[in-house]
């Protein structure tokens, strides 16, 4: 027994020294590279001493910093949604993106977008973020309906993915049917990039994203009794109805959050919880909730980086990069868990 926690301890600590090392590594390449090659001497005066040339100065305060931010804090909210979502319904392939609920926030953001960008030219934040939750919810509610309708796991995913395409064929027609100077902005955002985030975004975003996260964090035993089953949690002294809404809803604003600031990125809520529970050996949510979050931002970070530098001065999207290496993974997991 007590080898048994020693390996464990020793896993969890290789796995976060790993993680911090690659976070270290894409904060550092994400600040060097892109489309300007900055060198180190212009990133040091830059970043320590205010000084150094003002155009890689622009480059890198107003551009490369803000968006990398960005990169952190929603790459680990995307990873935590998935994490609640996979143990609301016991499934390891759900997630935010898969089960429609991005292209709902999507469809949301859109129809807001669209309306207020015809009349001003500047659309709150707090207004997208409630557009994106009520989009959320909207789709959240059709998969709860569903899954209360049928026991198959592939079933449910298939219905999820049902809803996306709808939620997703919607949105193109309210795109088609927009201003033309609006129709450019909303196609980059509704493909999923960090590009354009600005310091008052990340400052909003971390706003709403860290608070919530340390909900998730606090209800920690909580969430451990609850992936023990729902017998168990109630003999704990759970309420379930009350805990299972707590998990839809902190699920749901962490995904509005992402969508309305970065548009729907894809297979970040499956891919890094499945890994962050193969590499602990663990579900633990007092051990897996920070390591997710730190495993999402690096994933996204290393997802931007690809973005903005493997076709530089063209950019792909995030979602493009981010599906690349999920689908596998997502694959994977339903081949290895057979599921039926």
């Amino acid at each position: 027994m007590e080898k048994s926690k020693n390996t464990n301890y020793i896993r969890y600590i290789i796995t976060l020294i790993v993680l911090i090392t690659l976070f270290v590594i894409l904060i550092l390449l994400n600040i060097k590279l892109g489309s300007v090659d900055v060198s180190v001497k212009d990133i040091i005066d830059i970043l320590f001493h205010g000084s150094g040339n003002e155009t890689n100065y622009n480059i890198l305060w107003k551009v490369r910093l803000p968006r990398m931010m960005a990169s952190i804090i929603l790459g680990g909210a995307l990873a935590l949604s998935g994490f609640l979502l996979q143990t609301f319904f016991n499934n390891p392939i759900a997630g935010p993106y898969v089960l429609g609920i991005s292209s709902g926030s999507k469809m949301m953001v859109a129809l807001v977008m669209i309306a207020v960008l015809s009349r001003y030219h500047y659309v709150n934040s707090a207004a997208l973020i409630i557009a994106a939750f009520a989009g959320a919810m909207l789709s959240m509610g059709f998969v709860l309906i569903i899954s209360r309708k049928v026991n198959s796991v592939s079933m449910l995913i298939v219905c999820g993915v049902m809803i996306g395409y709808i939620c997703s064929a919607i949105t193109d027609i309210m795109i088609t049917f927009a201003d033309d100077a609006n129709i450019v902005n909303l196609h980059n955002w509704s493909l999923g990039s960090f590009s354009g985030t600005s310091w008052k975004n990340v400052g909003v975003m971390a706003s709403v994203v860290l608070p919530t996260s340390l909900i998730v964090f606090l209800m920690s035993k909580p969430i451990g009794a609850y992936q023990l089953g729902e017998n168990y949690a109630k003999n704990m002294g759970i309420n379930i109805k009350l805990f299972r809404i707590m998990l839809v809803l902190l699920s749901s604003f962490l995904c509005a959050c992402v969508t309305a600031f970065a548009g729907p990125i894809s297979f970040v809520g499956i891919a890094v919880p499945h890994l962050v529970k193969s590499f602990l050996k663990t579900s633990k949510p007092l051990i897996v909730t920070p390591i997710c979050f730190l495993g999402g931002s690096v994933f996204c970070l290393g997802c931007d980086l690809i973005a903005r530098t493997l076709f530089a001065p063209v950019e792909l999207s995030v979602s493009t990069v981010s599906s690349i290496f999920g689908v596998p993974i997502v694959i994977y997991i339903m081949l290895k868990k057979r599921v039926h």
